[in-house]
C-alpha cells in the first residue's frame, strides 16, 4: 500500500486503537507508581520501623532479582495466555504486593512482598508491546510505545502522590490506596481489551488499517523456546537491552544522589528538578516514537526509519558526559535531561524492533528475553556505580559510560541486521536437530566470564560489601551468576534438540 493510500485510510478509520494504548500508558504509570512508592517513602519507614540501610538494600534486592530473572518467563506465559488474561492477572498481584507493604511491619515481610511485586511487575512490557503489536499496524507501532512508555516517567513524576498521602493518612493507607488504583484499571481493561477481530467498537475499515502492512499471523505453531536464541535477528535487541537498559537504571536510582551530592542541591530543589528531567523524557518517549512511524508513512524501509531514529537518539546520549563535566549547573541539567529523552526515544524503536522482526505468537518471548538481559546488566550497573562512589568519591565514570553504551548498541545492530529488519518466519524454522556451534561458543565464553565474574567477587568481598553494603555485593554476586546461568543456557539452546520445531497445535 502507497503511503498516500494509507494516509487516505487513516483519515477514515476509526481510532479505538488508541483506547487500548491509552489503557496500557495508565498500566505502565501505575507499574511505576507502586513500585516507586518505597523509594520515596524510604526515610518514614526507616524513622518508623528503624531500618537500617543494609535492611533497605536487602529489600530493594528481592525486588530487583524478581525483576530481572522472571520476564522470560511471563513471556512465554503472555504468549500462552494471551495479553487480556495475563496482563490483568499480573496487575492484580501486583495491586494486591503494592497494598500489602501496609499490611507487614518486618524487614522479612517487606523482602516477599517487594519480591513478588517484582515478579508481577516483569510481566508489565512484555504483555504491553505484545498489545501494540496486535492493536497497531507496524507504522504506528513505535509511537504507540513511545505514548505507552511514557508512563514511566509519569509515574515518577506522580511519586509526590504517595508522600502526600502517606503524610495526611499514615504511610500503611498510602501504601493500601496506591494499590487499590489497580483495580479501577481493571474494571476498564476487561470490558475494553479484545483481539481486533473479535472487539464490537473495532470497524472492518480500522481493521483492515491494523493488518495493513502486517505478515500473515503464526498463530498456530509451537516452538522450543531455544529456538528463538537461533535467529540472529534477536541478539541486537537482547544485546541492545542488555547494555543499554542499564542506563535508565543508573538516571532512575542514582540522579538524586547526584545533584544533592555532587551539584549541592537540597532534597526538595532536587525532586522539582526530577519531575523536570522526566518531563522531558517524556517528550523524548513520544516524538522518537512519532518520528520512526513518520518516516515509514513517507515511504522509508523499517529498518532505515527505526535506525535512524535510534542513530539521532545514540549521539546526543554523550551528552551525559557533557553533563557531569560542565561547571553550569544549568547546562548540566539540560544534557541530563537530553541524555534520559533519548534513551526514551530509542527504548520506543528498540521495543518495536522486536515485533518488526518477531510475529505476535512469539512476541511476549522475545521481550521477556530482552527484559531479563537489561535486568541483568542494571544490577551490575548498580554495583558499578556503588564502587565507582566507593574508590573515587563521585560518578564521572558511570556518566562516561552512559554516554557511550547506546552508539555501542546501535553498532552492534549494523553489524547484525545491516540495516534490515527482515521479519523471521517461524514456520520456516533453522534446523534444531543440528548443534549450533555460534551459541555453544558464546555460552562457553559467557561461562567461563560468568565464573570469572563469582570468583572476582568473592576474591574481593570485603571491599564489594564496604562499597555498596552486604545486600549489594550479595546483588553484584547474584548477577554474577546470573552471568553464569545465561551462558548455561546458551550452550544449551545450541544442542540439537529433535522434532522441537515445526510442530502445529
Amino acid at each position: 500500500m502507497s503511503s498516500t493510500a494509507a494516509a487516505s485510510l487513516s483519515a477514515s478509520v476509526g481510532r479505538y486503537r488508541w483506547v487500548i494504548c491509552g489503557l496500557l500508558f495508565f498500566a505502565t504509570t501505575i507499574n511505576y507508581i507502586d513500585r516507586n512508592a518505597l523509594s520515596v517513602l524510604k526515610t518514614t519507614l526507616q524513622a518508623d520501623l528503624g531500618w537500617t540501610d543494609v535492611d533497605y538494600g536487602w529489600i530493594t534486592f528481592a525486588f530487583t532479582v524478581a525483576y530481572a530473572a522472571f520476564p522470560s518467563i511471563t513471556g512465554r506465559v503472555i504468549d500462552r495466555w494471551g495479553v487480556k488474561k495475563s496482563l490483568a492477572a499480573a496487575l492484580i498481584l501486583w495491586s494486591a504486593m503494592a497494598a500489602a507493604h501496609g499490611l507487614v511491619g518486618t524487614v522479612l515481610g517487606f523482602v516477599l512482598v517487594r519480591f513478588f511485586l517484582g515478579v508481577a511487575e516483569a510481566a508489565n512490557f512484555p504483555a504491553s508491546i505484545k498489545a501494540v503489536a496486535m492493536w497497531f499496524p507496524q507504522k504506528e507501532r513505535a509511537f504507540a510505545t513511545g505514548l505507552f512508555n511514557s508512563g514511566t516517567n509519569i509515574g515518577v513524576v506522580m511519586s509526590f502522590v504517595t508522600v502526600w498521602l502517606a503524610t495526611t493518612f499514615g504511610w500503611q493507607w498510602s501504601f493500601v490506596a496506591i494499590g487499590a488504583i489497580g483495580m479501577v484499571w481493571l474494571i476498564f481493561w476487561q470490558r475494553a481489551f479484545f483481539a481486533p477481530e473479535d472487539h464490537p467498537k473495532v470497524t472492518q475499515a480500522e481493521l483492515e488499517y491494523i493488518r495493513s502492512d502486517q505478515p500473515p499471523p503464526q498463530e498456530s505453531l509451537r516452538i522450543h523456546w531455544t529456538q528463538l536464541l537461533r535467529y540472529r535477528q534477536i541478539w541486537p535487541f537482547l544485546l541492545g537491552k542488555l547494555i543499554t537498559d542499564p542506563v535508565w537504571w543508573f538516571f532512575l536510582f542514582w540522579l538524586p544522589s547526584y545533584l544533592e551530592r555532587e551539584r549541592g542541591q537540597n532534597p526538595l530543589r532536587s525532586a522539582s528538578l526530577l519531575a523536570l528531567i522526566y518531563t522531558g523524557a517524556t517528550v523524548g518517549s513520544v516524538a522518537g516514537g512519532w518520528l520512526s512511524g513518520h518516516l515509514i508513512k513517507r515511504g522509508w524501509a523499517v529498518g532505515k526509519a527505526r535506525l535512524t531514529t535510534m542513530f539521532i537518539a545514540a549521539v546526543c546520549m554523550p551528552g551525559s558526559i557533557i553533563a557531569y563535566y560542565t561547571d553550569s549547573f544549568v547546562v548540566s541539567v539540560a544534557f541530563i535531561t537530553l541524555a534520559t529523552a533519548c534513551h526514551q526515544a530509542w527504548s520506543a524503536n528498540l521495543f518495536t524492533s522486536a515485533t518488526d522482526m518477531f510475529p505476535q505468537k512469539v512476541s511476549g518471548s522475545v521481550v521477556g528475553l530482552g527484559a531479563t538481559t537489561g535486568g541483568v546488566g542494571g544490577m551490575f550497573m548498580t554495583l558499578l556505580t556503588a564502587l565507582a562512589v566507593q574508590w573515587t568519591g563521585n560518578q564521572q565514570i558511570v556518566f562516561i559510560v552512559a554516554g557511550l553504551m547506546h552508539p555501542f548498541s546501535l553498532l552492534l545492530f549494523f553489524l547484525f541486521l545491516r540495516g534490515r529488519f527482515d521479519h523471521v518466519d517461524i514456520a520456516l524454522a533453522v534446523d534444531m536437530n543440528r548443534v549450533h556451534q555460534p551459541l555453544m561458543i558464546s555460552g562457553a565464553i559467557v561461562t567461563v566470564l560468568g565464573a570469572a565474574l563469582v570468583a572476582l567477587i568473592a576474591n574481593n568481598w570485603e571491599l564489594c560489601v564496604s562499597a555498596a553494603t552486604l545486600s549489594g555485593a550479595v546483588t553484584a554476586a547474584t548477577a554474577a551468576g546470573g552471568v553464569v546461568l545465561i551462558g548455561l543456557t546458551l550452550a544449551y539452546a545450541g544442542l540439537p534438540k529433535n522434532n522441537a520445531v515445526g510442530v502445529r497445535a
